[in-house]
């Protein structure tokens, strides 16, 4: 059943109704636990950051909300209904798109070619009538260009849209990874690692276009980050795995007081 009760964060943004509720979650790959009965929701409108050290299953986590993995115990429900296992295409039309750990781009295709791969989902003609250019395969087309070129526009990535992505350095690559994500037009956006590797100068402005898609577009973001400053100042809320097993959520205060969390990456020992 859809939770479809709001609630106000402390700096009083309001959260909507479940979006997706992962519910007894696990996970193995032989004989290894990446996820051990891990429970939570990801609300309407929020940022929900998931954290924790390395190994921790948070990736894993991640390509279960996105289909790539299908737990052996536990259900993924999706607005309101229990969610089948499905492939990642099939997840993607459902309005669910995502960036990767490690950038995941046609190298020697342009910026503008690798963001329109992220309307594929909204190419319906075949492909003659896409080849001839002629009737609804040019108004879908002209309608696709003009959706990436808005979301060119928005990430301000316009003086390099005609260049080759292997000639951009790395900052520019998660940009345009994240270009092509919003091309899907999805109401839900996954981002895996959306800094890793980036200067302070980079992450200021991939901490900004994050805030923006989600304020300007209203659409829901699940990520995955290291960057524990980025973390607190982006998220509304923050679940944190460790060895597989959830060991916190709740508000970034909440999290940042957790005397597990605060374990867990002071290195304390486990029994």
């Amino acid at each position: 059943m859809l939770d479809t009760d709001t609630f106000t964060t402390p700096d009083g943004r309001t959260i909507g109704s479940t979006v997706m509720d992962l519910r007894n979650i696990t996970l193995r790959f032989g004989g290894v636990e990446a996820i051990k009965d891990i429970s939570f929701d990801i609300r309407e409108g929020e940022i929900r950051a998931i954290i924790g050290p390395n190994g921790a299953g948070k990736s894993s986590m991640l390509n279960v909300i996105s289909g790539f993995y299908v737990p052996q115990e536990g259900e993924v429900w999706f607005r309101g209904k229990p969610r089948p296992p499905m492939k990642p295409y099939e997840v993607a039309q459902q309005g669910i798109a995502r960036t990767f750990q490690n950038i995941a781009l046609f190298e020697g295709m342009s910026v503008l070619d690798n963001v329109m791969c992220g309307r594929l989902g909204h190419m319906n003609t075949n492909l003659l009538s896409q080849a001839l250019w002629w009737g609804k395969a040019a108004r879908e087309e002209t309608e696709n260009r003009a959706a990436v070129e808005r979301v060119i526009d928005f990430l301000e990535i316009q003086a390099i849209r005609k260049t080759p992505v292997g000639r951009l350095p790395y900052g520019l690559k998660k940009r345009v990874e994240l270009a092509r994500a919003l091309a899907a037009q999805p109401s839900l956006l996954l981002l895996d690692e959306p800094m890793a590797g980036m200067n302070v100068e980079e992450k200021e402005d991939m901490s900004r276009f994050i805030l923006d898609v989600n304020d300007e577009f209203g659409t829901t973001i699940a990520l995955i980050e290291h960057d524990m400053g980025v973390v607190m100042d982006l998220s509304d809320r923050v679940v944190v795995m460790d060895y597989g097993r959830k060991i916190g959520d709740g508000s970034p205060d909440e999290v940042r007081n957790n005397q597990d969390v605060i374990d867990a990456y002071l290195g304390v020992a486990h029994d």
